[in-house]
């Protein structure tokens, strides 16, 4: 896994954050199944990954230019910044799941 690196103006900016789902946000609401989960490191937002049919965490990036996200199903301990494109380790920063995440099997 990458480190952090000097060409990624926006690690600075990682916040401690509450998730703001025990899923993906939307696709909880729309009943749509998701694949991983991501975690604004901004806002708490939960949204799921790209191979997802939704990728409804690269869309609140979109919306909302919010660029770095963890990956947080399970807890993997990296982190991505959208805007530089870069992998780094968030091992030491990992956020817990604040309940138990719902399954589609």
């Amino acid at each position: 896994m990458a480190r952090l690196r000097e060409s990624c103006t926006h690690i600075a900016g990682i916040q401690t954050v509450t998730p703001s789902a025990l899923g993906c946000e939307e696709c909880l609401k729309i009943g749509s199944p998701w694949l991983h989960l991501r975690l604004c490191r901004t806002c708490g937002h939960v949204g799921c990954c790209d191979d997802s049919p939704n990728k409804h965490a690269t869309k609140h990036f979109h919306a909302t230019g919010h660029p770095i996200i963890e990956g947080y199903d399970p807890p993997e301990g990296w982190g991505w910044c959208y805007v530089d494109k870069v992998l780094f380790d968030l091992s030491e920063r990992k956020t817990p799941h604040n309940g138990p995440i719902p399954r589609y099997d």
